[in-house]
């Protein structure tokens, strides 16, 4: 738990401890729940019949869900950078070969039942809840980040603001096809096509788009 988050909800009973047994439980059922049954039946409520425990006991650890939401986002934050860290951030690949690899890394991952309904219930959380919304805004700001570290190589010639303006159409292209292909929805099926046309069309833009045609765009 970061010094930020204890400030957030000050003083509570219990205490936070990731990799205990009753922890890993609680967050284990606080995604199942999430996933499988939505936004709305995510409360500590829910989440403690799920796991098999007392109220009283979930909310020791979690006084309120959204400390839940957090927690399921860093782990997803921290996960993500594992992956980067195994598949792209390799000293072989160029620039250009990173920036593909994280494309086909995101929507074959949009294309799971986890990323499709986690995402979709967190953004229906966000509509409610100014905390949720924060939390997911500072998630996919660090998914930008990540994009915007290989269009700054691919394209030194862009300020760092154009950078990140281009680093959210990327993100916000690829995040834009869940409704559309992601797990169970109605063109699934065409996610491999999908994906081929995204790393064509979205490293090309990268590498080629200038400042005057960002300009001319806004």
């Amino acid at each position: 738990m970061t010094g930020e988050s204890i400030m957030l909800w000050g003083p509570r009973p219990g205490t936070y401890v990731r990799g205990t047994e009753t922890v890993d439980a609680i967050l284990k059922a606080a995604r199942t729940v999430l996933i499988d049954e939505g936004a709305g039946a995510f409360t500590i409520r829910r989440i403690a019949a799920e796991c098999g425990l007392k109220v009283g006991n979930v909310s020791y650890h979690f006084p309120r869900k959204e400390m839940l939401i957090q927690i399921l986002l860093d782990e997803l934050l921290e996960g993500y950078d594992k992956l980067l860290e195994s598949r792209v951030r390799q000293p072989d690949l160029s620039v250009e070969q990173k920036l593909r690899l994280i494309i086909v890394i995101c929507l074959e991952d949009i294309a799971g039942k986890r990323t499709t309904r986690l995402f979709t219930e967190l953004w229906a959380l966000a509509n409610h809840n100014e905390f949720v919304a924060d939390r997911v805004r500072a998630f996919y700001q660090k998914v930008h980040d990540f994009i915007g570290e290989y269009v700054a190589a691919l394209n030194p010639a862009l300020s760092a603001d154009e950078v990140q303006t281009v680093a959210l159409y990327i993100s916000a292209s690829m995040e834009g096809s869940t409704p559309f292909l992601g797990y169970e929805k109605p063109w699934s099926a065409k996610m491999p096509e999908f994906i081929n046309i995204a790393t064509l069309s979205l490293v090309a833009l990268a590498k080629t788009i200038t400042s005057d045609q960002i300009d001319g765009l806004r």
